[in-house]
């Protein structure tokens, strides 16, 4: 496990045994339950998430209370609600476990430290912000110009593994369909592939 956030931050910068040692202790680590949250909406926002294992949810409840799946991190992943942490102010999405997760956790405080300690983190940092910002717009796009049988393919192909650990009315929910879509959508996907 330890040796995990190093090999994800070495993916894209290098650092001597000094500065991931120095990186390291800024990080803890935490559990969460299946069903238990790390960010409870309304609520102050500690931490940035790095997902060791597990899968969580980040979620928007609106008026309504229907719940609307922003989006799903697993291993080697990063998730908050960002806005609320870099601003300091209470969440207005929640992130929750949706299996048995365990996670590092990084404060602004640390993040600002390290970034400020060490330019190539700060430069780590900033290909992880882009590379999600990028996401984000695709998904957005996505959601504006793909039909459902598109949404559903596109993530087959980049996120084949979530559709055998998400439930079937998460996953629904994620890509904007009923249930009955999306397995009329699963059926006809495997009778092509068959």
């Amino acid at each position: 496990m330890e040796e995990m956030l190093r090999r994800h931050i070495e993916q894209v910068v290098r650092l001597s045994d000094e500065e991931y040692a120095f990186v390291r202790q800024h990080f803890s680590i935490k559990y969460g339950k299946k069903g238990g949250l790390l960010i409870d909406k309304s609520e102050p926002v500690r931490y940035v998430y790095l997902v060791i294992s597990g899968l969580l949810k980040l979620v928007y409840h609106d008026k309504t209370g229907r719940e609307h799946i922003i989006s799903f991190a697993m291993e080697d992943w990063w998730e908050t609600d960002y806005p609320a942490w870099f601003s300091r102010q209470p969440a207005s999405l929640s992130l929750q476990c949706i299996e048995d997760t365990q996670v590092y956790c990084l404060s602004l405080d640390s993040y600002q430290t390290i970034c400020a300690k060490l330019q190539k983190m700060e430069h780590f940092f900033l290909q992880k912000a882009n590379r999600g910002h990028m996401a984000s717009q695709e998904r957005i796009l996505s959601f504006l110009t793909a039909t459902p049988r598109e949404r559903y393919e596109q993530v087959l192909r980049k996120q084949p593994t979530l559709l055998q650990r998400v439930p079937k009315v998460l996953l629904a929910a994620y890509l904007g369909v009923s249930r009955e879509t999306l397995s009329r959508l699963w059926r006809n996907n495997n009778r092509t592939a068959g």
